[in-house]
């Protein structure tokens, strides 16, 4: 039988007593990198624990707690009446890939299975520091530890499980404070049992799709849309058919000219801020599609994603609080200008639609109780709005400058208008050239274009350039060095005429 290791604890684990961690977390980090270095190597015996406590000048009680995790997570083994051994799991793990205990999976499945090119999203991984969106926020400029002493302060309470095995219709609490916020921030005359709140946007498109679309069924979406509830709506056997949009938003009066009543299913926009090209539905449209709505016999799917992104004073009435729900079911999000993780997206319809909603969320994934807790708690106290008057007085400065970057380094090059709404410009160009080509010399110069972010056809070419990621130096660099690619593609063109 092997004797126990000679080697002093004290040489390889040092404590110290001012940090916040457990002295006898330390024990086990500190012991953990002494395997993982080879200082101790698997299969070692260790002394007692009462020899290790008076070398580490601890309590005994201390090195039985860090004996019981290093037991726990797998780096010793404790054989009763025999000793204690280092155990090294990560040499486990290689031993065993060597010896063919496990392989890899193969590239290409050896079974068939359904494959949806309809679903395959537009995004592209990337490198480059410098980048454009379509139109995503800072998130830093509401700061993560303000959020995480929110959460924090939510754990710390002794009831929060017992709320939890309660909560049998979700958390009531964070639903009375939403619909009070949305009542006060909307105009809307809501009550919590008109209101379900949901964890992520490609959920509530795929639980409207359950609720709403059969196979052959006619959904309209503006003729340039938003692709995620266009695929997740095509997946479901929708037949979409685009409607054209202009400086007023979508064209009513092409809908009645096109269609007859009932042969609609629904009408899906957003009527603050037209993704891509930012425009609102003007306020006769807006009445002109719920009369429409009615005749028609067809539901209007309102998507109010960008509420937040709007100014007070810029805020024209929703679709849903004209009509007050009878026609329209209504899209919005809380929190977009927090962390991810700290946002919530939510659906406002009658009653008896949501209850059969939430069988699906039980499908798809309830919303994280303890966060729901913590929204409803920043709600609550009223720093919320605290938050997003932060937040517009810095997008509105950044939207400043970056509307005069594009005039000054594009001048006449381009047409664009400044948003009311969103994060992002549609910005046309006034010159025929290819935006792939742009797109691919701009990484070269160390800025990514995503394709996400490109329009062209034979009577468009356009860009949907989000500006509130970037701060002031980094816009002034990202569209100097687009100005650059133009300028270069433009002038390359005109020699080959």
């Amino acid at each position: 039988m092997s004797s126990p290791v000679n080697i002093a604890f004290h040489s390889f684990i040092k404590i110290d007593r001012s940090k916040k961690d457990p002295v006898y977390l330390q024990i086990v980090y500190q012991f953990i990198n002494a395997v993982k270095t080879n200082l101790l190597e698997d299969g070692d015996q260790l002394p007692g624990s009462r020899k290790i406590a008076e070398d580490l000048q601890v309590h005994r009680k201390t090195i039985m707690a860090s004996l019981v995790e290093l037991q726990e997570q797998g780096w010793i083994n404790s054989i009763p009446n025999i000793g204690t051994f280092v155990k090294n799991p990560e040499l486990s793990s290689v031993a065993a890939t060597g010896s063919g205990a496990f392989k890899s999976p193969p590239e290409k499945a050896a079974f068939t299975f359904r494959k949806e090119l309809i679903l395959d999203i537009p995004f592209l991984e990337h490198s480059e520091d410098l980048y454009f969106t379509d139109g995503t926020p800072d998130y830093g400029i509401i700061k993560g530890q303000e959020l995480a002493r929110f959460f924090a302060s939510v754990l710390k309470r002794a009831n929060w499980f017992n709320e939890l095995q309660q909560a049998t219709d979700g958390n009531l609490f964070f639903r009375d404070q939403l619909s009070y916020y949305l009542n006060i921030t909307r105009g809307f005359h809501l009550s919590r049992k008109f209101l379900l709140p949901i964890s992520g946007r490609e959920q509530v498109f795929s639980i409207l799709s359950q609720l709403l679309i059969k196979t052959g069924d006619i959904v309209l979406v503006e003729n340039l849309s938003y692709f995620l509830p266009n695929m997740i709506f095509g997946q479901a056997g929708a037949q979409l058919r685009t409607i054209p949009v202009d400086e007023d938003g979508m064209r009513v009066d092409f809908i009645r000219e096109h269609f007859k009543a009932g042969e609609i299913r629904a009408v899906y926009l957003n009527p603050r801020c037209q993704y891509p090209t930012t425009v609102p539905l003007s306020e006769e449209r807006k009445a002109a599609l719920l009369q429409l709505a009615e005749q028609y016999n067809f539901i209007v799917i309102e998507d109010d994603d960008d509420f937040e992104f709007s100014l007070p004073k810029d805020r024209s009435a929703s679709l849903y609080r004209k009509d007050g729900g009878n026609r329209v079911i209504y899209i919005g999000a809380f929190g977009r200008f927090l962390t991810p993780g700290f946002q919530m997206h939510f659906l406002i319809a009658p009653k008896d639609f949501l209850e059969e909603g939430k069988k699906y969320i039980n499908i798809f994934g309830r919303p994280n109780f303890l966060m729901e807790k913590t929204l409803g708690d920043i709600i609550h106290q009223g720093d919320v709005h605290r938050y997003q008057r932060k937040f517009h007085n810095v997008i509105s400065e950044r939207k400043k400058i970056f509307a005069q970057l594009l005039h000054t380094h594009f001048k006449s090059e381009i047409t664009f208008s400044v948003p009311l709404s969103g994060l992002a410009f549609w910005i046309q160009f006034n010159q025929s050239f290819s935006l792939n080509h742009l797109q691919k010399r701009a990484r070269k110069k160390g800025l990514l274009v995503p394709g996400i972010c490109l329009y062209q056809n034979q009577n468009l070419i356009a860009l949907r350039l989000g500006f509130a990621h970037l701060s002031k130096k980094e816009m002034g660099e990202a569209v100097r060095l687009l100005a650059e690619v133009y300028g270069e593609l433009v002038s390359e063109d005109s020699l080959q005429e």
